[in-house]
């Protein structure tokens, strides 16, 4: 497979907005995850009048701002200071890559951590993390954020106990809540120290995957097995977790949900209307576990995409139906695989003259078959099944 793509090795953020095919991509981190409906009624606007309208939702469990001009930058920094979502400077809103379980939604120890990790992490002497490098809060009973993104984790033990573990690690230190951020700052500066950051880049997993020995305190205790765990739209106890296709929705959407209720972000693509008991009524979000939509996933594709060879979210409505329940694909505009780095039973990856066929891999692994048009797939959309 061509890796013919630029891999820029950080993400934006409202500090560091990154240039795309629709204009500049504003990302904002609300702490925890979580959004008052005022925020999010704020945010609405602000995207409806500096950017395009069209906002994401990341698997870091962020929003992101689209098609924002040059010109219109700066009104859209100042809303976003005056309700106070911005970091105080570059740096610290780039070390600011924490993830929360979206089911702790109270005032609770999860959302405790989490504000005391970033207050640590935004110290002058906080060692400078690589871009996409990140930290999960995942210390419900069962944990949640497996699949989710994250290079140091705080979970729970078989027995109960608070852990902090590496990722790609099969233990980890047992921790108190006083000392859980002391713990994953210094497994943060370990992780710098022995090599595991190389021009700016660097994935904790990959770092354990060579071979590179923990300090003993993180071999402490076992970590707990993964519990089998899909998130689906739909009534949860905290509210109603919705659906959003290809993690997308238009400002007014925003604006609906916010008039529902506070809101959770997660990083599965949904958002969690914090004490919702009955199913919304609203126009473009998924609110059934059954709908087709919940089997694809992909990336904004071209135009948006300067790096994209092809249209993808059509394609992808297009084929939904044609996907069985409980499988999944991936289109993607290039061979990068931006919107699912984790393999798939069937990814198409677009091409200069058209899609390519994987197995069960990932974006840049090799395909089978020459590259098929989208139109040819349209018309014979079964052919994403052969041989699965």
């Amino acid at each position: 497979m061509s890796t013919n793509f630029l891999v820029k090795g950080w993400c934006p953020n409202a500090l560091r907005p990154m240039a795309s095919g629709d204009g500049l991509i504003v990302r904002i981190k609300p702490p925890g995850g979580r959004l008052s409906a005022r925020e999010a009624s704020e945010i609405a606007k602000l995207a409806s009048r500096y950017g395009n309208g069209v906002i994401d939702i990341s698997n870091r469990a962020n929003l992101q701002v689209r098609g924002v001009r040059e010109q219109s930058y700066d009104g859209l920094l100042s809303g976003l200071m005056e309700l106070d979502l911005i970091d105080a400077n570059a740096d610290a809103e780039a070390n600011r890559n924490i993830i929360v379980t979206p089911f702790a939604v109270t005032d609770d120890l999860a959302h405790t951590l989490a504000e005391d990790l970033s207050h640590a992490l935004a110290k002058p002497n906080a060692p400078r993390l690589p871009g996409k490098f990140g930290f999960a809060i995942d210390i419900e009973e069962a944990p949640v954020l497996r699949s989710a993104p994250a290079d140091i984790r705080f979970e729970r033990a078989s027995d109960g106990s608070l852990v902090c573990v590496a990722d790609g690690a099969g233990t980890g230190a047992i921790i108190a809540p006083d000392t859980a951020v002391e713990a994953a700052v210094a497994l943060s500066r370990w992780f710098l120290d022995t090599g595991g950051m190389v021009d700016g880049r660097g994935r904790m997993a990959a770092h354990i995957a060579r071979g590179t020995p923990l300090p003993e305190r993180f071999t402490a205790v076992p970590r707990k097995p993964e519990a089998a765990f899909k998130p689906t739209p739909g009534q949860t106890e905290k509210g109603w977790l919705v659906g959003l296709a290809f993690g997308q929705m238009s400002a007014q959407t925003l604006a609906a949900l916010a008039q529902l209720g506070p809101l959770q972000l997660t990083p599965w693509r949904m958002v969690l209307i914090v004490g919702l008991h009955q199913r919304p009524e609203l126009q473009d979000v998924i609110t059934d576990a059954d709908d087709p939509l919940n089997r694809v996933v992909a990336c904004v594709g071209a135009p948006s995409c300067p790096q994209a060879h092809q249209p993808t979210r059509s394609l992808a409505r297009m084929l939904s139906a044609h996907v069985p329940n409980g499988s999944q694909l991936h289109v993607s505009g290039c061979a990068k695989g931006c919107a699912q780095p984790t393999p798939t039973p069937r990814t198409l990856v677009a091409g200069p003259t058209g899609f390519s066929l994987i197995r069960h891999g990932r974006a840049g692994d090799d395909p089978i078959g020459a590259p098929v048009s989208a139109e040819a797939l349209i018309a014979n959309p079964t052919r994403i099944n052969e041989a699965v």
